[in-house]
């Protein structure tokens, strides 16, 4: 398994992110994801809070594990990615993140969609830097990142792939809150006890209402995004990218033993 499932308190169900060392999103990872996200909403949850490990929400795509799939398997890989982003955008309960540490790329990725999102203090990154690794952010997710920053910082920190400190992302709405790293679950779940406490009726109405936009980016765009991914993907630039990416890592695992 790669996550852990628990109901910390009544009617909120806690999913924690659970493939180490970077709980990098991997095909496996994605289709429990997508189940434990059905089972919530069947099962009469009331709030889900996404959570990753201390000092880790999660690195992203598991680029190394990826660069060995081929044309087909890549194309159900990024099919089962926007499935998800699609399951948390429309999700009919809200879906809150607790971003326990570094939570660059693919990991704020999913949090865009999420109702809420609660941040650790400290020397933690956050952001989008699919520009630096080759991959143009597709359109649904720049809509999104755009929906919480502004156009503004949305041009400027995701045409240079520039990852942002927990604090600079409060200042540009990317996270709603910063709070001490042992206090991010628990923010997170008291946040989401507070929106399962409201009139049920009454919130689903306007969270449908609110969030109609974001739900609408996967009307147009998923199919025309999942497309042009996997031909971006295999492209000579991207390959090369993420193949210099693996070497950078590699080399300081090198230096720190």
């Amino acid at each position: 398994m790669n996550i852990q499932i628990s109901d910390p308190a009544e009617g909120i169900r806690q999913i924690t992110l659970a493939r180490p060392p970077a709980n990098a999103l991997s095909p496996d990872l994605l289709a429990e994801l997508n189940e434990a996200l059905d089972a919530a909403v069947k099962e009469g949850t009331r709030t889900v809070v996404i959570a990753g490990q201390p000092g880790m929400f999660s690195a992203g795509l598991d680029v190394p594990l990826l660069l060995g799939l081929n044309r087909e398997e890549m194309a159900r890989f990024w099919g089962s990615f926007f499935d998800l982003l699609a399951r948390i955008a429309r999700s009919p309960i809200p879906v809150g993140f607790a971003i326990t540490g570094h939570c660059p790329a693919g990991g704020t990725v999913l949090s865009l969609y999420g109702d809420y999102r609660i941040a650790a203090a400290g020397d933690f990154k956050l952001g989008l830097n699919e520009v630096q690794v080759g991959l143009p952010m597709p359109p649904l997710i720049f809509h999104a990142f755009r929906r919480l920053v502004g156009a503004h910082n949305a041009e400027q920190l995701g045409v240079a792939g520039q990852l942002v400190s927990p604090q600079k992302a409060l200042e540009i709405g990317l996270v709603d809150s910063v709070v001490p790293p042992e206090e991010v679950v628990q923010n997170a779940i008291e946040h989401g006890r507070k929106l399962a406490s409201l009139p049920p009726q009454a919130l689903a109405a306007t969270r449908e209402l609110a969030r109609a936009d974001l739900a609408a980016l996967f009307d147009d765009l998923q199919r025309e995004s999942t497309a042009a991914l996997n031909e971006i993907w295999f492209a000579e630039e991207t390959q090369a990218a993420m193949r210099a990416l693996i070497a950078r890592i590699a080399d300081k695992g090198k230096a720190r033993e």
